[in-house]
């Protein structure tokens, strides 16, 4: 019998603790380092950014932090749409709380050096995406829309993030000056590699998990992950007790889904979780995952 994992109330107030984590750190990392210096961030909150000067040059004073939710409200409801209210809940509320931090935090300087304040913001946004995007969901804005193109060409979302924040940066240094934007690379490269240390959504990885309740285990995997397996017989070392180990590749996008089966299923189990360089053969995309969810469809094929 399959087994779906029980979130407890813990693991929403780890999402919950995140999501409140990345608005006031994105928050931080605007009002006193990007905004005072003129630097502008990526994404949807770069795209506020200018917007809010260029209404300042009009007579308009409009809160970043109000311009990212207004700029966020048609992409999810495009979200819900075309990728399902599961996938942008929790990214919602991301942007919620992002513009709500940013809209109480006050704007003030720490520093006046551009380089630092470049450096500095992009390094808090980054944490924020960073973590957000290690469990389980996005900061919303450019994220989506980059997906749903992606969907929409097969060009990678990849490609579609760089050509947009690439004309942040163009606009940045049209309507402002050019050593803005030099200044917006800087930035948008440093989130680029913070969020890539923190995590990176399509990195393989594969788990060798050590577990006395594999067909337990492989029945909740399957069920959640939707990933073949390979079970390899084995013995402990000193105690010679005869238990199973559980081979799964999977993106580190999953990673957090495992760890929660694994300790729901088995919390005396060991895990060796190890990059992997590439994977030849099958290995379902998200969108074969997907049809095969509305398919209902179990995974019939090992490793």
């Amino acid at each position: 019998m399959q087994r779906v994992i029980n979130y407890t109330t813990k693991d929403m107030a780890k999402k919950i603790i995140v999501i409140l984590f990345t608005g006031l750190t994105g928050a931080v990392g605007l009002n006193y380092f990007l905004i005072p210096a003129n630097v502008f961030s990526a994404g949807m909150t770069g795209i506020a950014q200018i917007l809010g000067h260029l209404f300042l040059n009009f007579g308009f004073s409009i809160d970043t932090g109000i311009l990212i939710f207004l700029l966020n409200v048609p992409v999810f409801i495009l979200g819900f749409i075309k990728l399902g209210k599961s996938a942008m809940i929790l990214s919602f509320a991301n942007v919620i709380s992002m513009s709500v931090f940013t809209t109480l935090v006050p704007v003030g300087q720490v520093t006046d050096n551009v380089l630092m304040n470049a450096i500095t913001g992009g390094v808090l946004l980054g944490i924020g995406a960073g973590f957000s995007l290690k469990f389980g969901f996005t900061t919303g804005g450019l994220d989506i829309v980059s997906l749903l193109l992606s969907k929409t060409t097969g060009r990678t979302v990849g490609n579609y993030m760089m050509l947009l924040n690439g004309m942040i940066v163009v606009v940045a240094g049209f309507f402002f000056t050019w050593e803005s934007a030099l200044y917006t690379i800087i930035t948008i490269f440093t989130m680029s590699s913070v969020v890539d240390f923190i995590h990176t959504s399509h990195q393989k990885m594969t788990a060798f998990i050590t577990t006395s309740k594999s067909k337990e285990m492989c029945s909740a995997l399957s069920n959640e992950l939707l990933r073949g397996m390979t079970v390899i017989p084995g013995r402990g070392g000193f105690s010679s007790v005869e238990r199973e180990v559980i081979m799964i590749v999977l993106t580190r996008y999953e990673l957090y889904t495992l760890k929660q089966v694994v300790s729901d299923v088995d919390p005396t189990s060991f895990t060796n979780i190890m990059a992997t360089d590439s994977v030849v053969g099958a290995f379902l995309t998200e969108d074969q995952q997907n049809q095969m969810k509305k398919s209902k469809n179990p995974i019939t094929k090992d490793l």
